[in-house]
């Protein structure tokens, strides 16, 4: 099978975009495939798809999921082949409702709405209390304080036991005082675990977790991440937040054939 795919990097956060149509049966083992070629280093796929009338583009990535990464840098995809916008309008999975992208294409950089948490609870993992963020779709638990282990992410799942409708659950080590987080990722339907080179979702995660105490207004920081920086914000009314949004740079490579 020959497909024609783009290679995005928005953060570090090494996305493949399928060009081609392709049935969602076969998304998780294409996606395995993709991932294993080393040259193209990627953590996750996501699938171009026919868009509709009310949007300006539409991709899915490989397990159903949401990610906010993956949807900006795809954001600046449709905005170049559509000569250059500044705004589009697209549909993501795992995502009920339309997403904005601005994208800033002569200092490529691109931003994206986040949907905001469905629940926010605090949780305790060997001993360890942390933040548990549901972002519908995907979760994360941001903690402080533990050095970047899978072996705490295997202790942290019964965590995201209750929670509904989850394609993907993460564990978000986080240094408060120096902003730096480390992404530990898996997807459920393809079974994937995967130290991010960042994450959009996780970053959402921690700016609601140090915002925990905010009433009214907004709240912004830069996090450091093992390949990028993204900057989070959100905002809050009666403590209850009210919008997210991720933004940063992202490198889109040139449109490329391989066979599988």
């Amino acid at each position: 099978m020959k497909l024609n795919i783009l290679r995005a990097d928005p953060a570090g956060n090494i996305t493949v975009f399928v060009l081609d149509p392709v049935e969602k049966a076969q998304r998780a083992a294409l996606a395995a495939q993709i991932m294993a070629i080393p040259a193209l280093g990627a953590e996750q796929v996501g699938y171009a798809c026919p868009p509709e009338e009310d949007v300006d583009g539409h991709m899915e990535m490989m397990g159903g999921e949401f990610c906010g990464n993956a949807t900006r840098a795809y954001g600046m995809l449709v905005a170049r082949q559509k000569g250059g916008l500044s705004s589009v309008r697209l549909r993501v999975s795992g995502c009920g409702h339309v997403v904005t992208a601005q994208v800033d294409c002569a200092k490529g950089t691109a931003s994206a709405e986040m949907p905001c948490p469905r629940s926010v609870t605090r949780a305790s993992v060997l001993g360890h209390e942390g933040t548990l963020v549901d972002l519908g779709g995907i979760a994360h638990f941001v903690v402080e304080g533990v050095a970047p282990d899978e072996g705490f992410f295997r202790a942290a799942e019964p965590v995201f036991a209750g929670i509904p409708d989850m394609d993907a659950c993460g564990v978000i080590f986080l240094d408060g005082e120096s902003h730096r987080m480390t992404p530990l990722v898996k997807v459920i339907g393809t079974g994937s675990l995967v130290w991010e080179g960042s994450c959009g979702s996780g970053s959402v995660a921690c700016a609601v977790a140090q915002s925990g105490t905010l009433q009214n207004g907004g709240f912004a920081c830069d996090y450091i991440q093992p390949a990028g920086t993204v900057r989070a914000s959100v905002e809050r009314r009666n403590g209850a937040v009210t919008a997210a949004r991720i933004g940063g740079p992202v490198i889109l490579g040139e449109v490329q054939c391989i066979e599988l």
